[in-house]
């Protein structure tokens, strides 16, 4: 039963991303002609050259041609979510385009185009990424990287965008292939730090003379480990009791809420962890 609610969370995440991701592409990126990377960006050159084949026909081809490489690269699993994402991303795209038929951008000015297409689409490729999926083309190669090599997600999704800012440059023009530089570079910017930020984790140090409640709240309640600690005071000699773990930060707010309401003078220390791997933790 957790095993199925685990894996509704992650579809519905992904759906989620995935629709964040079309909505940045379908109103200020296609309209404006902004190809700032990925196999969208491919697309958005391509039918700059050909108008009349729909840009949601575009990416499916494309789409198509790099799948082998993530089942054989990355496994079945990132496979199966990247293809369900990708042919989400291609049909939701064709739908908004087909529905709300925009003849042009929402706004005349390019860089607030790029500024708003790079920032939605930025925030759900995080949420994507973040549920081991991509949303298909240069998102597989990325995530290769960043498996094989370590590469930050952003990083490795400008050093696969690279190519596609030289075609935009020789078919858009130099403008817009500036633009798209700064699209990608912006984009991986936007990516590493919503990964991050999904990710992000507190650790919590608390001193408390009521230290075995606290304990029984952490593991029974929150459903975290903990590890104790026995030290000295300085001032008094004293022997206290240290209780550390590690939870996210709404787990973290309940704990703050609890020690506040049973122990006023407890000591608690916070810091922000970036990544935490192990049990209980993916």
């Amino acid at each position: 039963m957790e095993v199925e609610v685990k894996s509704f969370k992650n579809l519905l995440l992904i759906t989620l991303g995935t629709f964040i991701v079309s909505l940045g592409i379908t109103f200020f990126l296609i309209p404006a002609k902004l190809a700032s990377g990925g196999v969208t960006g491919l697309a958005i050159v391509i039918q700059s050259v050909l108008p009349n084949i729909p840009i949601g026909a575009i990416l499916l081809v494309l789409n198509v041609l790099l799948y082998i490489i993530g089942f054989i690269a990355i496994g079945p699993d990132f496979g199966a979510k990247t293809i369900y994402a990708s042919f989400l991303l291609t049909g939701l795209i064709s739908v908004l385009d087909a529905v709300f038929k925009l003849s042009g951008p929402l706004v005349q000015d390019p860089i607030v185009n790029l500024i708003m297409g790079v920032l939605i689409s930025g925030v759900g490729l995080g949420i994507v990424f973040n549920q081991n999926a991509s949303t298909g083309g240069t998102d597989i190669i990325a995530k290769v990287l960043n498996k094989r090599f370590g590469t930050d997600m952003g990083r490795a999704l400008l050093m696969a965008d690279l190519i596609v800012v030289v075609l935009a440059s020789f078919v858009l023009g130099i403008e817009l292939g500036i633009y798209a530089l700064l699209g990608v570079v912006f984009n991986g910017y936007i990516i590493d730090n919503m990964i991050e930020g999904l990710r992000m984790k507190v650790s919590v140090s608390i001193i408390s003379l009521k230290s075995d409640e606290i304990k029984h709240f952490i593991v029974e309640d929150i459903g975290r480990g903990a590890t104790i600690y026995t030290a000295k005071g300085a001032y008094t000699s004293d022997e206290k009791e240290i209780i550390t773990s590690v939870m996210d930060r709404k787990e973290f707010i309940r704990l703050k809420v609890f020690v506040k309401d049973h122990d006023p003078e407890a000591f608690i220390m916070i810091s922000n962890v970036r990544e935490v791997l192990g049990e209980g933790f993916f």
